[in-house]
């Protein structure tokens, strides 16, 4: 075992490339060969090409699409790069194409082609963008690292409720809030929201959402006061074109009665032993209209009724065909989970949105509550 002060070990280079090998070929093996390259050019497609010319692309024959492909993406990549960096990949193909070196020794004139010299000057253009991407990379998961820290790392426990708590974020840090607050003994206060947008900007907005209603929760008298003044925190400070979807619950414990705000987002599944209900519609989003107003509504539950409170990651998850799980899909997932537990429910929902999008790209971020009355 190595010393705690020793510097860490270099990765070794043989070593690194036979785990690459091995993983690659678990993945090819998994899919195959042909999805493998498709997905990836599907990607490269998907962020390097404008939609007008994804269009173009299908409606050519298959000769003529590889040629434009080729091209626009060559293209696209070029002006993606900063101007020394466009610069230098110039030069790096006119040195493949015509770099030579020219010896002169007295009365002979050697002239040596030598495209290498084109090679390394497109390696060092890889290895600065590659530097790039690594230091985002790292800010990114510091990030992630602090926005899983402000997370609920287990469900609240309450008695005469079971409650199941779940997020995934599409990249590396999201745009979804799921959290829990203990109020008082009497109160538990439960929030799911989904912030416009994806990416560090969403998320940004997502750690203003969740510490706004942490201080407010416990001073507004009504879940439609507290609506009124999140909002207003939300229009105040928050930027242009982004707003946030919210449903937050309050429990008690020995008791089936939920108190519940809706801000936008999409209605609530209740489950009960006959059907699975929408509940009523909520107010408008948060931060679109600095004085909205915002109902509170009351739901009372029986024992073995379960409520789902689901982001738009779920419905409109995407297979690689481009069809949308559904509301249909996940109204009978969820019958037909209705005698587990919360968690097991919540479990059937992720496993049947995952077996239907398969291999295909994940879009959004998947938030998932789930409360159960047992008693």
């Amino acid at each position: 075992m190595a010393d705690a002060g020793s510097p860490p070990q270099e990765p070794r280079l043989i070593r690194t490339l036979g785990q690459d090998v091995r993983v690659v070929w678990k993945e090819v093996r998994r899919v195959g060969v042909k999805r493998t390259f498709s997905r990836s050019f599907a990607e490269l497609q998907e962020f390097y090409l404008t939609t007008h010319r994804r269009d173009r692309l299908a409606g050519m024959g298959p000769v003529k699409r590889a040629v434009y492909l080729g091209l626009w993406l060559l293209t696209a990549l070029f002006l993606k790069l900063s101007p020394a960096r466009r610069i230098l990949l110039v030069i790096s193909f006119w040195l493949m194409w015509q770099g030579r070196i020219q010896v002169d020794t007295g009365n002979t004139r050697i002239a040596l082609n030598f495209p290498f010299l084109g090679i390394a000057v497109l390696l060092l253009i890889l290895m600065l963008e590659l530097k790039d991407k690594l230091l985002a990379r790292s800010e990114l998961e510091a990030g992630r690292a602090v926005q899983l820290a402000l997370m609920p790392d287990r469900a609240p426990s309450i008695t005469g409720w079971d409650i199941w708590l779940f997020t995934r974020s599409a990249n590396d840090v999201g745009g979804d809030l799921v959290d829990y607050l203990q109020i008082d003994p009497g109160r538990l206060g439960v929030a799911l929201g989904d912030v416009a947008g994806k990416g560090l900007p969403a998320a940004l907005l997502m750690a203003k959402l969740q510490a706004t209603l942490r201080a407010l929760a416990s001073e507004c008298a009504s879940l439609g006061e507290l609506g009124r003044r999140v909002n207003r925190i939300v229009h105040r400070d928050g930027l242009p074109n982004r707003f946030a979807t919210l449903v937050y619950l309050e429990l008690a414990p020995d008791s089936g009665r939920v108190r519940l705000v809706n801000a936008g987002h999409m209605p609530p599944l209740l489950l009960t032993s006959r059907s699975v209900e929408e509940l009523p519609r909520g107010s408008i989003a948060l931060g679109i209209v600095p004085d909205a107003d915002f109902v509170e509504q009351q739901v009372e539950f029986r024992a073995g009724e379960m409520l789902l409170v689901y982001s738009d990651g779920v419905t409109e998850a995407m297979n690689r065909a481009g069809d949308f799980f559904g509301d249909e899909r996940l109204r009978t997932t969820l019958a037909a989970a209705g005698a587990s537990t919360a968690e097991r429910a919540g479990q059937s929902v992720l496993a049947a949105v995952d077996a239907f999008t398969g291999d295909a790209r994940v879009f959004d971020d998947l938030s998932l509550v789930v409360l159960k009355r047992v008693a």
